[in-house]
């Protein structure tokens, strides 16, 4: 048995309705990273300088030594670029969320009791700049509660959100076993929010709120390889990004969510931050946009779209609860099950197409004579164990679907002689998706059929035998 941790279905097809404020199509959320101050540096008890998202394009840090450059660089970003950023933002009565680093928050009290006279909302952004891949999950743990704590003690509120941003397999775990954050965003996987729960990234009582991030709606790509090269490069990618989804959620394709990732070293400088200022006008020159901070999403989220636990979970669920549960999807053959709980089953098999795959390919690959006993083991249309009501509850409930068990004394004898020639035919039972049928197509797929060779009606046996499994999970699983 295995179990992939990763989640490859998400919503799926159908992703809900998100119910924006005011019926908007989308909602556009601007967040601005606040790092300066916060970055690796000597000075900061860091072994080398930042070599991370500035001007110099390439750099590498330099071992025991303070990076003079590099400094002055981020040194922009809190001393003209933050506040270039909160004069756009707040003439234009646009709010912002904050991923502020808790060490750079600390040593910006001017620009912090100006993000709070705004109103916008300050999240956690960590406690330094530290690349935790190789960390131990206890020393994450224990700078995670430091980031918490200094956070509260500059601010004089706990952060309600949290984005890491270099993260370890560790960090999205240790947000949820935290519990005190109302929204996380160290995803970029999805355009809505959604909810995890314990499916072993975190506390089983607490569900937490996911508030996807974004990595190509944001500026940082002025600071990398093939990246943005001119503000008409960035306001072009942001305006495509904000047509697709205010196109698509005016067409009735279920609103979404567009994230803008600002840093204030980047965007902050004046031929850049036009680019930026155009965008925001664009916005607005919309109806029916939302521009809200995160704490505002999730708090809509979790007003509109609580959260709400599957009530079957096939990835999840122990051997003899599946096969009870999944044996008989076909026909008295629970080894089919007993083989699919073997598989690597993840969240993409806990819907009727995931599930269906799963058991399929058990069927696909078993051999011949394995398949041949699943079509023996189907009961004739209309036949003896009908008529003495022994069929299973699945196939008398797919047999009366088609009126199958309300027949003419001639139609079922006319059954009785489809059944019996094509049994003797073939060396297994006429087997056919009912709920896809009516009586009158079922007898007309029984005469044609018959004139199919062995080998044909094997294929298509089986192919209907597939397609009863997949009708038969549709009923109890999400589609």
């Amino acid at each position: 048995m295995t179990r992939y941790c990763r989640n490859m279905r998400g919503y799926g097809p159908n992703p809900p309705d998100a119910k924006w404020p005011g019926g908007a199509y989308v909602a556009v959320q601007f967040v601005v990273n606040y790092e300066e101050g916060g970055e690796n540096c000597i000075l900061h008890g860091d072994a080398a300088s930042e070599a991370f998202l500035s001007e110099i394009v390439g750099a590498a840090p330099w071992q025991g030594m303070r990076h003079w450059n590099m400094e002055s660089i981020y040194e922009y970003g809190a001393r003209a670029g933050f506040w270039r950023l909160h004069r756009m933002f707040t003439e234009a009565e646009v709010p912002v969320t904050v991923y502020g680093v808790a060490t750079a928050l600390a040593r910006a009290p001017d620009q912090v009791a100006a993000m709070k006279e705004a109103s916008w909302e300050i999240a956690s952004h960590g406690l330094r700049w530290i690349d935790y891949r190789a960390h131990s999950e206890e020393d994450e743990r224990r700078d995670l509660q430091e980031a918490v704590r200094l956070h509260t003690e500059v601010v004089g509120e706990p952060p309600r959100g949290l984005y890491l941003g270099r993260t370890s397999v560790n960090s999205l775990k240790l947000a949820i076993e935290h519990g005190g954050f109302d929204w996380i965003s160290d995803t970029y996987d999805d355009d809505l929010p959604y909810w995890i729960d314990h499916d072993g990234h975190g506390n089983p009582t607490r569900p937490q709120l996911v508030i996807p991030y974004t990595l190509d709606a944001n500026d940082m790509r002025f600071a990398t390889p093939q990246g943005f090269n001119s503000g008409d490069q960035f306001f072009a990618y942001l305006k495509d990004a904000f047509d697709t989804l205010y196109e698509e959620g005016r067409a009735g394709r279920r609103p979404a969510m567009m994230s803008v990732g600002l840093h204030c070293r980047l965007i902050g400088r004046p031929g850049r931050a036009a680019s930026l200022k155009r965008f925001i006008e664009y916005v607005q020159s919309h109806d029916r946009v939302w521009l809200p901070r995160r704490i505002d999403i999730a708090r809509h989220w979790m007003e509109h779209h609580p959260y709400q636990a599957p009530e079957l979970r096939p990835s999840r669920m122990g051997k003899g609860d599946f096969v009870e549960r999944f044996g008989s999807i076909f026909e008295h053959s629970p080894w089919l099950a007993e083989r699919a709980f073997a598989l690597e089953l993840a969240a993409a098999h806990d819907s009727a197409g995931g599930l269906h795959n799963a058991l399929v390919r058990v069927f696909r690959s078993a051999s011949e004579e394995e398949r041949l006993g699943v079509l023996k083991a189907h009961p004739d249309l209309a036949g003896k164990l009908a008529a003495a009501k022994r069929l299973t509850p699945d196939s008398a409930k797919e047999q009366a679907s088609a009126g199958l068990d309300a027949l003419t004394d001639e139609e079922r004898a006319r059954f009785t002689d489809l059944n019996t020639r094509y049994t003797q035919k073939f060396g297994f039972p006429f087997i056919i998706a009912v709920k896809d049928n009516t009586k009158e197509s079922i007898l007309r797929a029984f005469e044609h059929r018959l004139e199919n060779s062995r080998e044909e009606e094997f294929a298509t046996a089986c192919r209907q035998v597939e397609r009863i499994a997949y009708l038969r999970l549709k009923d109890i699983l999400p589609s």
